[in-house]
This record gives structure tokens, sequence and C-alpha cells, in this order.
């Protein structure tokens, strides 16, 4: 049994597999439609989420399967103190497979311990968000053909945002990746990230303060949101939210084969404008991730064979 809680606990080779699948489910959905009939996948969502939860569901229902879950720990019984473990022996009971969102780190990696069921990691607090890693690399080889040869700026809050560490953890793994930090200094990526991840790979790294200084050498443009909830004084955020703002002035520089991607929720950090512009492709990208989450279903529940084992590529 395996389980899905850090995007590395797939290799390279099983995570270009599963994208593969994900690209033959998305031209074919037919075939796909009654996989997972009398499958049940359980979502365990114990803080707000509409993507990641609806498009789980989602997924499993175009496979055939059903769903059942909470929305938030107020409508569990972890209103009432029970423990992750406790809920997962459970859980395990009544489904088949489960995805966790949980504001603590590390409670999907708790639950997998317990479980006796696929445990999916849908994110838990400001740690990763593995299947949003997936959907990113989905999305990139989708509009380049690959995932490796591209030069990808990073925008906005690198310091808290866990689809930021989750895709720089994935994307060392390919071959000539160009990482551009675009942040204040206030939200600058973690050093633990450049001293861990980044410089033992040997990909090429620097920062940068303004989006306009880097945008003609850009492949993707993956923006996030400046929380202004980090910052220490108004002022400073004030000072610096509108230089991370995306707006159609400041594509005029950008290559015509750009893709600007986004893990969404958008709050203002992206221009209305700019949606009409065929390089955004951020709503492609949340579409994308049902295809993502079909596969990794699938491939968890051993339901499509050669993904995760190997056999027959």
């Amino acid at each position: 049994m395996r389980h899905l809680i850090d995007p590395l606990d797939f290799t390279r080779e099983e995570t270009d597999r599963l994208l593969g699948l994900a690209d033959r489910i998305w031209e074919h959905p037919a075939e796909y439609a009654h996989s997972c009939d009398g499958r049940v996948l359980a979502t365990l969502f114990y803080e707000p989420s509409t993507r990641t939860r609806l498009s789980f569901e989602s997924a499993m229902l175009r496979l055939g399967g059903q769903v059942l879950g909470f929305a938030s720990s107020d409508s569990s019984s972890a209103a009432k103190g029970e423990s992750v473990a406790d809920t997962i022996r459970m859980i395990s009971g009544y489904a088949d497979i489960a995805a966790m969102r949980h504001s603590k780190e590390g409670a999907p990696f708790v639950a997998s311990r317990y479980s006796a069921i696929p445990v999916i990691n849908a994110g838990d607090g400001g740690h990763q968000h593995p299947t949003q890693t997936l959907t990113d690399l989905f999305t990139i080889r989708r509009r380049h053909g690959r995932v490796g040869g591209v030069t990808i700026g990073l925008c906005g809050d690198l310091k808290f945002g866990r689809t930021v560490h989750s895709l720089i953890k994935s994307l060392v793994r390919y071959e000539d990746v160009r990482f551009i930090f675009i942040s204040p200094e206030e939200l600058r990526v973690p050093s633990y990230i450049l001293k861990e991840v980044v410089e033992p790979s040997g990909h090429t790294w620097r920062e940068a303060r303004a989006m306009e200084e880097v945008m003609p050498e850009l492949d993707i443009l993956y923006m996030t949101r400046v929380q202004r909830e980090r910052f220490f004084n108004e002022e400073d955020y004030v000072r610096l939210k509108d230089s991370y703002i995306l707006t159609p002035e400041k594509l005029c520089a950008a290559k015509e084969s750009l893709s600007i991607l986004h893990p969404l929720p958008r709050v203002n950090e992206i221009a209305p404008e700019v949606d009409h512009d065929p390089r955004a492709v951020y709503f492609q990208q949340a579409r994308g991730g049902v295809f993502v989450r079909m596969a990794l279903l699938l491939a968890l529940l051993g339901l499509e064979k050669g993904v995760l084992d190997g056999e027959g590529a």
C-alpha cells in the first residue's frame, strides 16, 4: 500500500508515468468512467477548501466511485476532541482511500501511520501540497511538452507558500530548470529550501525584487498572493503590494510562449484583464487538477498497473 504525503514519495519516473496517465484520461475520459465502480473516497477536510476538495470529489465521481466525508473540523468528531489517528482508523472501515487536509503540519503523515487505506495529503498547514504540485507539473508538461528545460519565476509569498515549496522540491529533479525567486525581502524563499534543496541540485537560481526586470527571461510565471497578514507593519505592505500585481502592461516584455500559473485562489495579485491573455492558464491548471487526481486515485488503488510499481510503463 502506498500513500502520498510528500511530493517526493513518488520517484521522478513514477511521477512521469502518473502525469502520462493523467494525459490519457484527459484525452479519453470515457474509457475510465467506470474504473472506480464500487470504490469510496473519504474527503477529510479539517479546514476550508474549494478547488482541492471539489476536484477530488469530481475525480472520484468521474471514475464511477462515491464520496463521503466532511468539509470542516466543526462538522466532524474533531470538534469533540477525537484524534487524527482514531479518525483514520474509523474511516478505514468506511472507505477505500482518503484525502486529508489539515491545518497542522504532519497530520496526514500521522494518519498514514494508523491507516488501513491509502492516505493522500491534500495540504497540511504551510508544509506540503503534493497534489497541487502534480497539477503544476502536469500543466507545465502539457503547455511546454516537457517539465525540464524551462526558466520559472516564482513570485509573491515564497516564505510561507506551501505550493511553492512543494513545487521547488519536485522541479529540481528535472534537467535544466532555472529558478528566479521574485519576492519582497520579507517573503524570500526560506534559506533551508535554498541550502537543502536548490543548491545541492546544481540548478541555476537567483533572486529578484521586481517581476518586470526578469519578465523577458521567463517561460513560466508562477504567481502567489502577497499576504498582508505576514507583514509586521502596514507601511511595508502598502509599499510593496503593487509591485506584485500582474497587469497587461507588465506582460508587454514577456515571451509569447509564457505560461502564467497560479495555485488559486486569486485575490488581487493578477488583474482580471490578464484572464483574457492566452498565456494565462491558471483556470486550465485548476481543471487539469481533476485529471491528475483521477490518475492518482487509480494508481493508489492499484487499478492502473505500471504507474507506481514500474511494470509495463
